[in-house]
């Protein structure tokens, strides 16, 4: 049903609006892709739009126009930022001022953000754009960073759902959106012309993207692939030079060496014999490659260098892992995904040791995190570096929102290990796993490694266990011969079998007097 709104009629939002962000791309490249991020990892702001950037690759300006209008045409909110310079005529007037006035043409929402104040000199030309925003009327905002930018955007979508859509942002969303712009760095977002798109791990970033989509990796074509990227501001493209360019988050995530362009792009890894550290460690990795792939070699790392005891648990025999790895992992991922890469000097550290182990990233919390935050899970999450944290999170299916600190300490907990330690040293935030040490009996075997968890087992009754322990030795059971058994009657067996199935530990073959039930194999489950 449709709805007034200041005399016009719209129809209640159903789908995400396509927000078409527009500038001067050799001078507001660095704008264009922050707004793009935002808008892709801001909760709120992702959930509710997709930003559009005209990647066209033209043969001509007047193609290149052509390609923006038509970009344009299908977006519903048109998002102009605008600095000192014009931009390129065609046909008298410069792309972006081109598109606002298509958007003006379209009576779609423009909302205009102009860098600098008014004592700012700007090309003759843009200060009649600026005269044309005056006459028309569209609220325009200014600012001086990238920081305030995003604040402003932030706010001025926000401000147009709930007015057009009557949908606003919960207290969480806001708090952690306004944590989130205050630490956001500005290096995950910088255009570089350092690797060109055909020169990334595109394995990598085929698992990124079909993880991101949830869809097969066989399925994305190469240039859905190539648009992925774009979307979540892993690539930029250069007009001039028309062609595909990696951003720093591209380069950290992709590039088949990222300490190539940033030294600080690996990770030192070190084992050593003892509680201590020493000049003679007896496994050592200088880990490089595109960061998804690095911190899977650092649990490969730490798989070679601790205790993997054998326990036999029911009808298991289960090799345990000394540490828990989703827990390591987790600490990794936010290693990588939240260190301060300003720091070019410092790379990330993991030692094992005999009795622990310990990831050193460099850089303290952003504010407003605090260490006695952290420490009592009292504190609303944010990143410096959303992109790469929404990424990984992708990759290793690492969910990105909430605490991974206090998953962290479940994996220890669940493992039956103390809580990790968190501190900070020498300008390094470090996350310390505790060991068993010489109580290797202290380890709990993860459910997901047992055939028969102990919630599940919970649900069987007596004469379930024993039909189970005999699926599992390797019979296939009928329904006959557990009456004769068990002494009793058909719709009882029929009832035991059905909760089998049911809880995915037994499958049903045959039909009729052939049915037959056997121990359906883990991978199936």
């Amino acid at each position: 049903m449709e709805e007034a709104f200041h005399g016009r009629r719209f129809t209640p939002m159903t789908t995400k609006l396509n927000v078409f962000i527009s500038s001067v791309r050799k001078e507001l490249e660095d704008e264009r892709l922050v707004v793009q991020n935002l808008l892709n990892t801001d909760a709120f702001l992702s959930a509710n739009c997709t930003p559009v950037l005209s990647e066209t690759e033209p043969a001509s300006p007047q193609e290149s126009l052509e390609g923006c209008l038509q970009a344009l045409d299908e977006c519903q909110v048109y998002l102009l930022i605008v600095g000192t310079e014009y931009g390129m005529p065609v046909d008298g007037l410069s792309l972006p001022h081109t598109e606002y006035r298509r958007a003006k043409e379209r009576d779609i929402p423009v909302l205009a953000f102009i860098r600098g104040d008014r004592s700012v000199k700007r090309e003759e030309e843009t200060v009649r754009l600026l005269d044309e925003l005056n006459v028309d009327g569209p609220t325009y905002q200014r600012f001086g960073n990238v920081i305030e930018l995003q604040k402003e955007v932030r706010e001025a979508l926000v401000a147009l759902l709930e007015e057009r859509f009557e949908i606003s942002p919960t207290n969480d969303e806001n708090s952690i959106a306004e944590s989130t712009i205050e630490a956001t760095s500005a290096f995950e977002s910088r255009p570089l012309d350092r690797i060109r798109w055909r020169d990334l791990d595109l394995d990598v970033a085929r698992t990124l993207i079909a993880s991101a989509e949830r869809c097969n990796p066989d399925e994305l074509s190469n240039d859905d692939l190539l648009a992925g990227a774009v979307l979540r501001g892993l690539v930029w493209y250069d007009p001039a030079l028309r062609e595909h360019y990696a951003t720093a988050a591209g380069i950290v995530l992709l590039a088949k060496d990222p300490s190539a362009v940033f030294p600080q792009c690996r990770i030192l890894a070190d084992s050593y014999r003892s509680t201590l550290p020493d000049g003679d460690p007896r496994d050592h990795e200088d880990i490089r490659g595109p960061m998804p792939l690095a911190i899977e070699r650092a649990i490969d790392f730490i798989d070679r260098n601790t205790r993997h005891p054998m326990r036999i648990v029911g009808l298991n025999r289960v090799r345990l892992d000394e540490y828990p790895v989703d827990g390591l992992r987790e600490a990794l991922v936010n290693a990588v995904a939240h260190r301060q890469y300003e720091d070019a000097g410092r790379k990330i550290i993991l030692e094992v040791f005999a009795d622990r182990i310990v990831i050193s990233s460099p850089g303290l919390p952003p504010r407003p995190i605090t260490l006695a935050g952290l420490r009592r899970g009292n504190y609303r999450p944010c990143s410096r570096n959303p992109v790469l944290a929404q990424c990984l999170s992708y990759f290793h299916r690492i969910e990105e929102r909430g605490s991974g600190f206090r998953r962290m300490r479940d994996h220890m907990l669940n493992h039956g290990l103390d809580l990790p330690i968190l501190n900070t040293e020498m300008g390094y935030f470090q996350v310390t796993f505790p060991g068993p040490g010489e109580n290797i009996d202290l380890l709990r075997t993860p459910e997901k490694r047992l055939s028969v968890t102990p919630a599940v087992e919970a649900r069987l009754n007596e004469r379930q266990r024993t039909m189970l322990q005999w699926l599992a030795e390797g019979q296939e059971l009928t329904s006959r011969q557990c009456e004769a058994e068990f002494g009793v009657s058909r719709p009882i067996t029929a009832g035991d079998f059905g909760l089998l199935v049911d809880l995915g530990l037994a499958e049903k073959l045959g039909a009729g007097r052939s049915t037959r039930y056997r121990l359906k194999a883990r991978e199936n489950r």
